[in-house]
């Protein structure tokens, strides 16, 4: 079996926040639909947003339990930081970890979907 694209997709009630969000997370661009929208970056496929009209926001870490989410390895955490939260990223859950090695912080998409940003200490 070929696989053509591997693509996440989210659901969300707001297609143009989600899709800018991530497009501008990862530095592509959006092509539109009208209750679709395809994240490209370097013109492939990388996030698909769904229309979901009746989306309801997660409720992690403190709520309902997550269903999926992305880690983001990133060489430059305050830099990554500062870009997510003025796309409009909202942080779960502050890193607690000091220790040498790896470290993560959780945060959530427009549309509550959560993802971490990771790297190495």
């Amino acid at each position: 079996m070929k696989i053509n694209h591997q693509v996440v997709v989210f659901d969300s009630a707001d297609l143009e926040t989600e899709s800018a969000f991530w497009a501008g997370v990862l530095g592509g661009t959006v092509d539109r639909d009208d209750d679709w929208h395809m994240v490209l970056v370097d013109d492939r496929p990388r996030i698909g947003v769904q229309l979901d009209p009746e989306h309801i926001r997660p409720d992690w870490p403190e709520g309902t339990p997550q269903q999926v989410h992305l880690d983001l390895w990133v060489e430059d955490f305050e830099a990554a930081h500062a870009r997510v939260m003025a796309l409009g990223a909202q942080v779960l859950k502050p890193t607690t970890t000091h220790d040498p090695g790896e470290a993560f912080q959780v945060y959530s998409d427009p549309a509550g979907h959560p993802f971490c940003l990771c790297w190495l200490t």
